[in-house]
């Protein structure tokens, strides 16, 4: 913690999928917020995420989450697809941040002003409250869309998958094809043509 500054934590939900956008979110918190439930979103169940969602949007001092588009994604490469999105939240902020921690271990300078007072921290959803509280709402809020796309696209199982590599999903694809919400840069092993 950076004492007597504003604090925003950075993380990232939806890496690993085949589909879906990736989301960002940047949370500033109050100095004394503390809920029992709060840890790292894969950590936590479905419902004590749902659960913590209101309290987080409710009492930080500041917070805002980010969509970054599946066409970015293979533009720039879910990586820095990641990265902007954190960017994207931190930016929209307000008050802004005088400083960030991020979850993982890149991040670059970025806004008008060329921003560099962040630290990365590897597994910081687990170290930092701020970083998890970002973990929550960019989790939560991807896991609300991808719900929405299952309505539109059933054979998938996103509402299950949430656009993860699953069997189902994998099998989907091999049936129906892929969707314009699928990344065309992520190649699926399973699906890849056999020689024999």
């Amino acid at each position: 913690m950076e004492t007597g500054r504003l604090e925003a934590g950075c993380d990232e939900a939806g890496r690993g999928p085949l589909a879906g956008p990736v989301f960002a979110a940047a949370v500033i918190l109050p100095p004394d917020f503390h809920h029992p439930f709060l840890n790292d979103s894969k950590q936590m169940s479905e419902r004590s995420r749902d659960e913590l969602r209101p309290i987080i949007e409710r009492e930080a001092v500041s917070w805002a989450v980010e969509e970054v588009s599946v066409e970015e994604i293979d533009t720039l490469n879910i990586l820095w697809a990641s990265v902007t999105g954190m960017q994207r939240a931190v930016l929209r902020l307000t008050p802004a941040a005088e400083f960030i921690l991020v979850d993982g271990n890149k991040f670059r300078p970025f806004g008008p002003y060329g921003f560099k007072d962040y630290r990365t921290v590897v597994h910081g959803d687990a170290t930092y409250a701020s970083i998890a509280a970002a973990s929550v709402l960019a989790k939560t809020h991807r896991d609300e869309l991808m719900r929405k796309l299952a309505l539109e696209y059933p054979q998938y199982g996103w509402d299950r998958n949430m656009g993860y590599p699953t069997a189902e999903h994998i099998e989907a694809i091999r049936k129906f094809g892929y969707t314009p919400w699928h990344r065309k840069s992520f190649h699926v092993k399973e699906l890849e043509p056999s020689l024999f």
